[in-house]
């Protein structure tokens, strides 16, 4: 089975990356109850066992079935690259109540037994009792689950847009699409995506391409308004993303460079900030912005801002002497 995309002119126009938080909360609370999404987050999933076991993420887990809806509002809209957990949770406390009771019972619909359930018919009776229920639940799973992560899974996840924006330059966006997942193919004017069996034109709204680091191994998309069409995809590197640097530097690079700044440069497999690296490799980030400084300055890296953020990159002598070449 297959499902298919048709881009028209103003499509190709409209086009845009974008990295939300809020969905990487949603798909970390996805991710504890679908082991077959858990492979490559063993490392994480030890590491918040214990204060997961204190949540309640039953009401979550209700509105994730395995196959049909997820609710639209409470997943608001990407807004862009930069965008806050913060800013997109007030999105989803606005959400109109009646609009989500609608949504909702859509939800509740793909899971045997939940319309008629005490939750949910308690929701259904009071939509803004809901709302703001879910958005507390949403707002916990954040705090506890992803934002002591937040750092290294946003590294990622703007190394990622870094990566295929230059990509986009250098190759265009139909060699670029079936780059993003090697289940993806482009015949000129039609994305076609694996599971489904939809045809959807996009009408001028072009399309969103959100790495995320928890949908592994699914390619998700998303149509419906207030969605402009979104295309999630497995991040790049997500494989090794729990891997600790310092676990992995030569030791003839420690030698010539010492220890820390030696971490710092094979820390950078993928671009990342000061604020990331210092909290990847558990370094003042006094300390690693002083490294950068000395690698930069040596022609190992280059920099350049990317939204409110400068992000930091190997060049070819870095790579060379990072490998060991």
């Amino acid at each position: 089975m297959a499902s298919h995309l048709h881009f028209g002119e103003d499509d190709f126009l409209n086009c845009r990356f974008a990295v939300s938080p809020l969905w990487e909360t949603q798909d970390a609370v996805r991710t504890l109850r679908r082991p077959d999404r858990q492979g490559y987050h063993v490392p994480w999933l030890r590491r918040i066992r214990t204060a997961a076991a204190g949540l309640d993420l039953a009401p979550l887990w209700l509105l994730m079935p395995r196959r049909g809806h997820s609710p639209d509002w409470l997943g608001a809209p990407p807004i862009g690259p930069a965008a806050t957990f913060e800013e997109e949770l007030a999105a989803v406390r606005a959400a109109d109540p009646e609009a989500a009771r609608e949504d909702t019972a859509r939800s509740l619909a793909c899971t045997p037994g939940a319309l008629t359930s005490e939750q949910g018919r308690a929701w259904l009776a009071d939509p803004v009792r809901m709302v703001r229920e879910l958005a507390d639940a949403l707002e916990v799973a954040w705090r506890v689950l992803v934002e002591p992560e937040w750092p290294r899974l946003r590294a990622l996840l703007e190394a990622d847009v870094a990566f295929h924006s230059r990509r986009l330059a250098e190759v265009g966006l139909g060699s670029l699409l079936p780059e993003l997942d090697a289940r993806l193919s482009w015949d000129g004017r039609t994305l076609t995506l694996p599971g489904g069996v939809y045809e959807r034109r996009l009408g001028g709204r072009g399309l969103v391409l959100m790495p995320s680091v928890f949908c592994w191994p699914d390619v998700i998309t998303g149509f419906d308004p207030p969605w402009q069409p979104t295309l999630v995809y497995p991040a790049r590197g997500v494989g090794g993303l729990w891997a600790e640097p310092g676990t992995r530097t030569p030791e003839a690079l420690v030698r010539l460079l010492g220890r820390n700044r030696a971490a710092v440069l094979a820390a950078l497999d993928d671009p990342a900030s000061t604020t990331a690296l210092a909290h990847r490799l558990g370094l003042a980030a006094s300390s690693v912005s002083s490294h950068l400084s000395v690698l930069r300055g040596s022609g190992l890296l280059t920099a350049r801002r990317y939204g409110h953020q400068v992000l930091y990159e190997r060049t070819p002598l870095g790579m060379a002497l990072a490998s060991g070449g």
